[in-house]
């Protein structure tokens, strides 16, 4: 069946989507020289990110008590603590805020909001809604394919050259759904905003399952993919699950989970 996101010439989600991006053109070699660039500059320089929050911020706030339906993104780095005992402390910092920004800089690029880093991990969300040509689920999945593009040729080489550690891999999970934006306190400027729902739980459930670089997706993501993205995934749900852990909103059918085949 031919797909209108279909590009047959090479399969690679985030080459699919590239036509349909609203002009914007994610070039990967571009893409992973900025990123040594900036790692390399911190490595050496103690050099300090931009904030990429603000603009999460902003949406939060002017939906207040809001229920949204959007795809989220939970990116966790494999190997922290192997890091954490070969680095000094200042690299340590500097190499994990590089990396949590280099995430949520790849967040920003397919259209999606940085929520807040949690540790070593990163969330975000892509919200759904009319004005997006993407839609949120389409812009997930690329992000993520396009993190562990990150991961493996822009910032483990400088570990391997600069540093010298072993590679560092991360793990992703993505859901769908609803999800609450709400506001902790009076004040509508400083109160601190956040988002609750069952997606965000279960999106980072499943990034628990996810070996180094796998991509894993919920039912809900993988039914809003068309047949041949859907093709890029595999049901892992009988094999790495147990039927107790994860349900569907129906109690008598277990919430499937997918794996990204690369």
């Amino acid at each position: 069946m031919s797909s209108k996101y279909d590009v047959k010439q090479t399969p690679n989600i985030i080459d699919i989507l590239l036509g349909k991006n609203l002009g914007k053109t994610i070039d990967s070699d571009t893409l992973i020289k900025n990123v040594q660039n900036r790692v390399n500059n911190a490595l050496e320089n103690g050099y300090e990110y931009t904030r990429v929050i603000d603009s999460s911020e902003r949406f939060l706030r002017k939906n207040v008590f809001e229920q949204i339906d959007m795809a989220v993104l939970y990116v966790d780095i494999v190997g922290s603590t192997k890091m954490s005992m070969a680095l000094p402390s200042d690299k340590l910092s500097i190499m994990i805020s590089s990396f949590s920004q280099e995430m949520s800089y790849v967040i920003e690029k397919f259209g999606g909001y940085v929520l807040k880093f949690v540790g070593d991990a990163v969330i975000g969300y892509f919200v759904e809604n009319k004005e997006n040509q993407i839609p949120a689920a389409y812009s997930a999945v690329a992000c993520a394919e396009s993190m562990v593009k990150v991961v493996k040729q822009g910032i483990n080489p400088i570990l391997i050259e600069k540093v010298g550690l072993s590679e560092i891999g991360i793990k992703i999970g993505v859901d769908f759904g609803k999800n609450v934006v709400v506001r902790y306190g009076a004040d509508e400027e400083k109160a601190f905003v956040d988002l609750l729902g069952p997606t965000m739980n279960m999106a980072s459930k499943i990034q628990n399952l996810a070996k180094p670089n796998q991509i894993i997706v919920g039912q809900k993501v993988y039914g809003k993919l068309d047949p041949y993205m859907q093709e890029f995934f595999s049901d892992m749900t009988d094999k790495q699950v147990s039927p107790l852990q994860y349900y569907s909103e129906d109690p008598e059918r277990i919430y499937r989970v997918y794996v990204y085949k690369y």
